[in-house]
């Protein structure tokens, strides 16, 4: 052990489910604070790029001094000629306080669209989804997932130096699962489901689309050799249920994790909400390293303490000081009251990461942020 590590180090040592020099103090920033530090309209950061949402997130790890976790890299897939859909994007409507922007896709037979709610002060939205009439639109659908022939590194070259050792360098896999469908089928959960019931042989087909897209990426972005392989997946279970869990996402899962332990990169799920059961599934069932954010009730159902007594081994663990009543309405000394409680509960012979139970506020006051960084600095040390 280092005696005193960088931030990625430490990072990285306990997301392996090691001892750092002490806990990692990484609060899920997210965007919402990162933009809101701009100064600028949220659009300005996540449409226009000015500045990329990743470098916006470098600028508020480094004023909050917190162990970064930068998950908007990305590499540049390529792809054969021909295979790749059109698409276009264009802003239709400008108002005062949102922007809306249809974005098109072509394949050989439809055209789908997308409609996203640029917010002034606040994350995207889609207003409009793809997928209206699963048995019609199913093969063309297939079309939007081409195979990758490769990558090319220069964009994460870029964004990886730019990050240092003030963050942990990741690249995204998604999975499938009704995570993903919600925002994929027009009416959202509840359409979703309805076709599920309706055509179930066709949501294989789907999972198993996503699922194929999923590893061949996985291949090249372990090719690449992030820091960490990252798969961000909200609400995997509060949107779902056990068995579609088994059905949709434990294959991907642990197909990806396999892959990665082989490959010497470890692995990190993101999945707010309710996760008690998809801590003991992935403990048990997968190669996965590390599982975030563990939300403690009412969003979510994990007792941190609980789940390392029984998983610690097993998985390193990210979580769980709660975003609203602690770090969004509390005060400084609740912030450290809470975050002494998890250290003390998860903390021991490392693996843990004091974490919030998902992204930050926008309006969470700085001083409950430079608060949770000085707990851990406080209460961390091993």
């Amino acid at each position: 052990m280092l005696s005193t590590m960088s931030s990625r180090e430490r990072f990285l040592t306990a997301v392996r489910n090691e001892k750092p020099d002490r806990v990692p103090a990484c609060p899920c920033l997210s965007n919402m604070v990162p933009a809101r530090r701009t100064g600028k309209p949220f659009w300005d950061i996540t449409l226009n790029n000015d500045p990329p949402l990743w470098k916006a997130y470098l600028d508020a790890v480094r004023y909050y001094g917190i162990d970064g976790r930068m998950i908007y890299g990305g590499i540049d897939y390529e792809f054969a000629p021909g295979t790749v859909p059109e698409k276009k994007t264009e802003i239709i409507s400008k108002e005062s306080d949102k922007w809306i922007t249809r974005t098109e896709m072509k394949t050989s037979t439809v055209v789908f669209s997308e409609e996203i709610y640029h917010q002034i002060d606040n994350p995207p939205t889609v207003v409009k989804k793809m997928i209206e009439n699963l048995p019609e639109q199913i093969a063309a659908f297939k079309e939007l997932f081409p195979r990758p022939t490769g990558y090319k590194r220069e964009r994460a070259d870029f964004m990886r130096k730019e990050a240092g050792e003030d963050a942990v360098f990741c690249l995204n896999v998604s999975y499938p699962g009704f995570h993903y469908f919600t925002d994929t089928f027009e009416g959202g959960l509840e359409a979703a489901s309805y076709a599920y019931m309706d055509h179930p042989e066709l949501f294989e087909e789907l999972r198993q689309v996503i699922h194929d897209d999923a590893v061949r990426k996985a291949e090249l972005v372990l090719d690449y050799k992030p820091d960490i392989l990252y798969m961000s997946a909200s609400g995997t279970l509060t949107l779902s249920t056990p068995p579609w869990v088994r059905e949709f996402c434990l294959p991907t899962v642990k197909a990806v994790t396999k892959m990665a332990k082989e490959a010497g990169v470890p692995t990190m799920i993101h999945s707010c909400g309710k996760s008690r059961y998809l801590v003991e599934l992935y403990a048990t069932e997968t190669d996965l390293n590390c599982m975030n954010p563990l939300e403690a009730p009412p969003m979510g159902d994990c007792d941190l303490k609980e789940v390392k007594e029984k998983f610690g081994k097993k998985l390193s663990l990210a979580g769980n000081i709660h975003t609203t009543e602690v770090m969004l309405m509390g005060k400084p000394s609740d912030v450290d009251a809470a975050c002494k409680k998890a250290i003390e509960d998860a903390g021991k012979d490392g693996g843990f990461l004091l974490m919030t139970g998902d992204q930050v506020g926008r309006d969470t006051p700085d001083e409950n942020l430079f608060a949770f960084v000085e707990a851990a600095k406080k209460y961390g040390k091993y």
